[in-house]
């Protein structure tokens, strides 16, 4: 799609990255006759990936390694990368010029046709997006369904194809949730998958955090959906405007979804509309987090008039999203889990209560500022061995030191290679070597992806040679 009010107009896009939104504001701007200028503090050679997919884009000027003073010099639209604070001295420069600030999620909910159903949440929200999509499928309306956001795919090149009778599904990070909230986003249903404080290292505080994700609910018109999880559903912090729905382990007796031994059960309108539907998961959807994601997803679907019978169908064939508690090797009687995407302490409390008596755990990484007194606790309840990574190493082994009455085997890595030779020499212990840190990657690895990509590796390799 050709925006024609982007003729001319001079852009600044702020922060390349390697996620694709960079990339893809840069060519949908300049394809609309932007001047634009894109400007990274990596060099050319970090970025090498995604300036490739800028081969043949007319673009005004490219500054790396760093923002020169005159970057935003003429500027009229700023775009800056989600990952970007808000009170960066550029952002802040700019606002004080009176320039448009904005980001490629909201460069295309500007210009898209669809209705939007969003998911945000602590931990769970790129498996319930992916299981969304699925089951709108099942029959919501005559529409495509389509899916992106923070799950690393951009549709600002689908925007043509995109009409009103098509669902969007949308995975949303607080951080892209941050000035959505600013420009009173509104979505027909909306999806809270769980909340725990994080990120504290970008937001500042709890309370900053918070206000960022109910941002999905705060422009919601009383016809439009809100699905929340059963432990925030009286909570007063996230009263909602629209219809609300609640999703859960047990059937509180509400609108919502939960789950009655092997059956899905989905309730609205005060009772008076309700399904049950027989639901197995599947090994490959693993642990209570997985039921939880399966139920907030059906029920977003089933209100928006997809048939739940198609619903187990949808989860039996159902593909886990990589670095998601996979089983991706096995040998020498050691099963390897890469869980990578666990950055947060909930995503590894879950995935060692699954494994517990079994585990020996790789944890630990960046410090974000997070409460790690659960992750140390459920470390020491849950696992058979620990290798402590990272930044937040010594702070997890003395607070496992002090809970650890199983006397739980216990190290701290110097690199990654070092940390996957100490797990597997924990084998006497456990059979399964968990990779769920409960932290991010950053010092060790670019992202979550690289440390699971890296972790299957040594696990092949080693399991090929056992």
């Amino acid at each position: 799609m050709v925006v024609s009010e982007y003729r001319g107009v001079a852009v600044t896009v702020f922060g390349l990255g390697s996620f694709g939104g960079g990339v893809a504001a840069a060519r949908f701007l300049a394809d609309c006759g932007a001047r634009v200028t894109v400007t990274d503090l990596k060099s050319e050679s970090e970025l090498a990936e995604s300036l490739g997919l800028l081969d043949g884009v007319n673009l005004a000027r490219l500054a790396l390694g760093g923002h020169p003073e005159d970057v935003l010099e003429g500027c009229e639209l700023l775009v800056v990368n989600p990952a970007v604070r808000p009170d960066h001295p550029l952002v802040l420069h700019a606002r004080a010029r009176g320039l448009d600030v904005t980001t490629e999620i909201e460069l295309f909910l500007r210009h898209q046709a669809g209705r939007v159903m969003a998911v945000t949440g602590s931990n769970g929200k790129s498996t319930t997006s992916a299981l969304l999509q699925g089951f709108l499928q099942c029959g919501a309306g005559s529409g495509r369904v389509w899916l992106g956001g923070n799950i690393g795919v951009s549709l600002l090149d689908r925007l043509d194809e995109i009409r009103a009778t098509d669902w969007v599904v949308l995975e949303l990070s607080s951080f892209q949730l941050e000035l959505l909230r600013q420009r009173r986003f509104r979505c027909e249903s909306a999806i809270l998958t769980g909340f725990s404080p994080n990120h504290l290292d970008w937001h500042g505080t709890p309370e900053a955090y918070q206000r960022a994700k109910y941002g999905i609910f705060a422009a919601q018109h009383p016809t439009d959906i809100s699905i929340l999880p059963e432990e925030l559903s009286e909570d007063p912090q996230w009263r909602v405007r629209g219809r609300r729905h609640v999703f859960g382990l047990e059937d509180q007796g509400g609108d919502g979804a939960c789950f009655s031994g092997s059956h899905l059960v989905l309730r609205t309108g005060d009772g008076w509309r309700e399904d049950c539907v027989r639901l197995e998961l599947p090994q490959r959807l693993p642990g209570e987090h997985n039921r939880r994601n399966v139920a907030a997803a059906a029920c977003a679907a089933w209100l928006a008039g997809a048939d739940a019978e198609g619903f187990a169908g949808v989860v039996k064939s159902f593909q886990p999203l990589p670095h998601r508690l996979q089983c991706v090797a096995q040998g020498g009687g050691l099963q390897f889990w890469n869980d990578s995407i666990a950055t947060t302490p909930e995503s590894a409390v879950a995935a060692l209560r699954h494994f517990s008596g079994r585990a020996i755990v790789l944890a630990g990484g960046y410090d974000k500022g997070q409460d790690l007194s659960d992750l140390s606790a459920a470390i020491a309840e849950h696992a058979v061995g620990a290798v402590l990574m990272g930044q937040t190493a010594e702070q997890l082994r003395g607070q496992i030191e002090l809970r650890n009455s199983r006397a739980v085997g216990l190290a701290v890595a110097t690199d990654f290679r070092n940390a996957f030779e100490l797990a597997v020499a924990m084998r006497d212990c456990g059979d399964i070597v968990l990779l769920s840190p409960g932290c991010a990657s950053y010092g060790w690895f670019r992202d979550f992806r690289e440390r699971g990509q890296q972790f299957e590796i040594l696990a092949r390799e080693w399991s090929a040679e056992a």
